[in-house]
């Protein structure tokens, strides 16, 4: 079987590579479309920031003709700056069921990375960890959430076969929410809130979330540059705002906890409706009446997703973790949700995975990053 390479360099090979996964995918139950408006921004060099300091590839493959796979090659430059590594990526890898796509998407982005002078790939990955990142391993019977992958149980393997091999796994726990708050928790938020030099800040509307979306996400850059966690590159304020404008739209005043110290964030948690549904109905169009399956979706769902969080590193350990999840919970709990989907935990991040495992959390999904010396 001949496969033939093609970079994507036109509006119409760029629609090709977004619209792609939709067709290979038809007929797949748990895979959710991502919201188009939003993908065409997202791989626009003129409009998504990281193209200034990520050198890109964008691939498509053909058999006869017709597009059968595609593949993105992305070199951070800034993550590989403050890492000190020379480390290359691949992302939104989509291929039919066979070797021959996998294999030549891959090496032409293993070529590509080689003759920029990186030393190693890992992927699935994007530009940072607010993109989709690692296989779907484990869960398959669960349908996608927002900002995740969701491939054929086959593809790991194919990607193994060309030499890939585990980096990093993400866990996902599913928590029912509690009809009472557990003891533990009522006496852990009793002695935090007693320290009475932090103040729990909740939102109502987004016009009050405004002024704060910057501080939070200065306070993620700190934190997870901090932390090294895995694959972050901190991000700019232009960036910020751009992140800020991409999910503000379908955000949940209700859902952000921030714990304040003299009036700068301490600690945050953000959580959002399930809304996988209404983008299945909407097919990832907002308009002109998808918009309105979204909505409808985010009003009757009963699972709460947790996106991020942080804590200032200078107060761990004092109970911040408890009274943003006692205040979650309640709003959980006020909403009607009857369980919270805590998105991607890092295998070896022993500590948090305890405190969802003491809440009653089950392992649900598991995700799985590669790499491979080049």
């Amino acid at each position: 079987m001949a496969v033939e390479i093609k970079e994507v360099q036109s509006r119409k090979d760029l629609k090709t590579f977004i619209y792609l996964p939709a067709e290979l995918h038809a007929g797949h139950r748990n895979w959710v479309p991502p919201i188009y408006m939003d993908d065409w921004k997202f791989f626009d060099r003129t409009k998504n920031k990281a193209f200034e300091y990520c050198d890109a590839l964008l691939l498509l493959a053909f058999v006869g003709g017709a597009c059968v796979g595609r593949v993105m090659g992305i070199i951070n430059h800034r993550y590989n700056e403050h890492r000190n590594e020379k480390t290359a990526r691949f992302g939104f890898l989509e291929s039919t069921e066979g070797q021959a796509v996998v294999h030549a998407l891959l090496a032409r982005v293993e070529d590509w990375a080689r003759s920029k002078g990186m030393t190693r790939i890992v992927g699935p990955y994007g530009f940072s960890d607010q993109d989709p990142e690692g296989f779907l391993i484990e869960g398959f019977d669960h349908r996608a959430t927002i900002a995740t992958n969701y491939n054929f149980e086959w593809l790991p393997k194919l990607v193994e076969n060309e030499g890939y091999a585990k980096d990093i796994d993400y866990f996902v726990y599913k928590i029912d929410v509690p009809k009472e708050m557990p003891e533990f928790y009522k006496k852990i938020y009793e002695r935090a809130a007693k320290r009475g030099t932090f103040e729990v800040i909740e939102f109502t509307s987004k016009r009050q979330l405004k002024p704060w979306i910057r501080p939070i996400l200065s306070l993620m850059n700190e934190t997870y540059m901090q932390n090294n966690i895995y694959g972050y590159a901190p991000l700019s304020e232009k960036e910020m705002d751009d992140l800020a404008k991409r999910y503000m739209p379908v955000l949940n005043p209700h859902f952000i906890k921030v714990i304040a110290k003299d009036g700068e964030p301490a600690a945050f948690v953000i959580g959002m409706p399930d809304m996988s549904e209404g983008m299945q109905k909407a097919k990832g169009k907002l308009l002109p009446f998808g918009f309105l399956h979204i909505l409808r979706s985010a009003k009757k769902t009963k699972q709460l997703d947790l996106l991020l969080g942080a804590i200032k590193e200078k107060y761990r350990g004092v109970g911040l973790d408890v009274l943003m999840g006692v205040k979650m919970i309640q709003s959980a709990l006020d909403a009607g949700y009857e369980f919270m989907d805590t998105h991607h935990e890092m295998e070896a991040n022993v500590k948090v995975r305890a405190e969802m495992e003491r809440m009653g959390g089950q392992i649900y999904k598991k995700f799985r990053v590669y790499q491979k010396a080049l």
